[in-house]
């Protein structure tokens, strides 16, 4: 009975602990919205981290959505060959990209870039009380450092998100038509009869949320550090796993919705 009850406080403790967390991140983002209406806007902050954020990280979006979708070619290829149907390699593999591994690979590879970015930066200036200065200066931490990370990602998310669409549906014809042959005719003219503007709408919907979650994450767990250098390391860590996390699970739930 000892090792159960123990066991059952253990469980109970973890519970109260995640929810009261998730508590502290959601007043984090009512305070992110409230001093983001705030005049004046840091327009000069945003745009760094806009560039940051999202032309940066062009090289591993441009890298993952290419072979995303080279490899989505090559194996619905030999699915779609036992039933004589290869010509609608095109149309999964731009399905595909433009409902969820575009948005979605796309989050993670930015949360390992940027989100844990965010978590060290914040958290090293946290540890080296930097932020206690900004209170000290009367300058708001939440609309000097947050703010502007969280609208640059928001908005890059969505346009990383095309670029990596692009990229995927571009792979997917060179392996379909280049290398295995498919009619170039019908490889384009499935993807224009299945894939509607709504698939890539409701892509850049998920992207903008991944942006929000990976962004908020990030400066929660940065803004929040605490023990030093192993505390910076720690908060990174958590960070890129819960952010990671939360972006899968949140994707089944607005693929439920959308579609």
């Amino acid at each position: 009975m000892n090792r159960i009850s123990i066991a059952l406080d253990n469980f109970g403790r973890a519970v109260l602990s995640n929810v009261e967390e998730m508590g502290k991140i959601l007043l984090l983002f009512v305070s992110t919205l409230v001093w983001m209406v705030r005049p004046p806007l840091k327009v000069r902050l945003i745009f760094k981290q806009m560039e940051f954020v999202g032309v940066k990280s062009i090289y591993v979006v441009v890298l993952t959505g290419t072979f995303t979708g080279m490899v989505l070619a090559l194996q619905s290829y030999y699915g779609f060959r036992m039933f004589s149907a290869e010509s609608l390699v095109g149309s999964t593999v731009a399905l595909s990209m433009t409902r969820e591994l575009g948005p979605v690979l796309t989050a993670l590879m930015v949360t390992a870039r940027a989100g844990s970015a965010m978590a060290a930066e914040l958290g090293t200036m946290r540890v080296t009380e930097q932020i206690d200065a900004l209170y000290v200066m009367a300058a708001n931490p939440v609309k000097h450092l947050i703010v502007p990370r969280i609208v640059a990602s928001v908005f890059m998310l969505p346009i990383l998100t095309i670029v990596s669409d692009f990229m995927g549906i571009m792979g997917g014809y060179f392996v379909g038509v280049t290398i295995l042959n498919i009619n170039e005719g019908s490889f384009v003219r499935n993807i224009t009869r299945y894939v509607d503007l709504d698939d890539l709408y409701n892509g850049l919907i998920k992207a903008a949320v991944f942006g929000l979650i990976l962004s908020l994450v990030g400066c929660y767990k940065g803004f929040n550090t605490s023990g030093g250098a192993e505390g910076v390391g720690r908060a990174t860590t958590e960070a890129v796993v819960l952010s990671s996390i939360t972006i899968l699970i949140s994707d089944y739930f607005l693929t439920a919705i959308m579609f």
